[in-house]
């Protein structure tokens, strides 16, 4: 009995400490988006919809195995009791190509959107309205933008135990803004939540490589969203916080006039 007993126990530990965890991290607003937080970009409603499709397609295949499994557990019940085996389709031509052909066709369809929104989210413009090269180090950032034609003073972090107080990028709403990752030690990753998007930032990648830079076009949420480094980097990886703050573009102009102003 007690054999029995502590892996049930272990088993139901783990389900409320996950429960415990949903509960108090993820608002409830956020079911309604698959757990997703409220994205602040552009490139973010085309995150959501793959997530949303690829939910529905799981929910949906899983729904069809279930049935099935039922109704063959239903239906061949009295078989099973007098030992008889169901009809066997193991050289049944048209069954067999049915279930090679669908789950192509749903590979098919899943790459299709994936490339689709692959290609959107790689895409980088020619003149971007705000230009942040982001330096990505043990275990900070350091923040350097430019905007029309000036460069503001750069923006150095420390590690932190609270995203308010690590280093804080500041945005226009409604821009096109274009990051260059860089790191001069070891792999980091700069994720910001609120983008529904993250990207390694790999030392030793050249200035040309594509793979160094992405884009957003930011919405009209000004708000103060958190960021962090979401590969694991070293001793004080968890502290690696910053912030991103999202402001109205005559905030980010005053914003910009009193940076260029200050001494660098």
């Amino acid at each position: 009995m007690a054999r029995r007993r502590v892996p049930r126990a272990a088993a139901l530990a783990l389900l409320l400490a996950s429960a415990t965890a949903c509960a108090s991290d993820v608002p409830k607003a956020d079911w309604s988006r698959g757990l997703l937080p409220e994205h602040v970009t552009t490139q973010g409603d085309a995150i959501q919809s793959l997530w949303n499709g690829a939910w529905i397609a799981a929910l949906a295949t899983g729904a069809v195995v279930i049935v099935l499994i039922v109704w063959a557990c239903i239906f061949h019940v009295k078989r099973r009791a007098r030992a008889e085996l169901p009809p066997q389709v193991r050289y049944n031509l048209p069954i067999e190509i049915f279930y090679t052909l669908v789950p192509l066709v749903m590979v098919s369809v899943f790459f299709f959107f994936t490339a689709r929104d692959s290609r959107d989210l790689e895409h980088l413009s020619a003149n971007p309205d705000v230009k942040v090269k982001v330096e990505a180090f043990q275990w900070s950032w350091r923040f350097t933008t430019t905007t029309n034609g000036k460069t503001l003073p750069q923006v150095v972090g420390q590690p932190v135990s609270d995203y308010h107080q690590g280093p804080q990028l500041v945005l226009p709403v409604g821009k096109k803004v274009q990051f260059e990752l860089e790191s001069p030690d070891v792999i980091h990753s700069f994720w910001v939540p609120a983008f529904l998007f993250k990207r390694d930032v790999i030392p030793g990648i050249p200035a040309n490589n594509k793979g160094r830079y992405f884009e957003i076009t930011t919405l009209n949420k000004p708000g103060v969203y958190a960021g962090r480094c979401a590969e694991l980097c070293g001793v004080d990886h968890s502290r690696m916080l910053f912030s991103v703050k999202l402001v109205p573009q005559a905030e980010y102009d005053q914003y910009v006039s009193a940076q260029a102003g200050s001494p660098q």
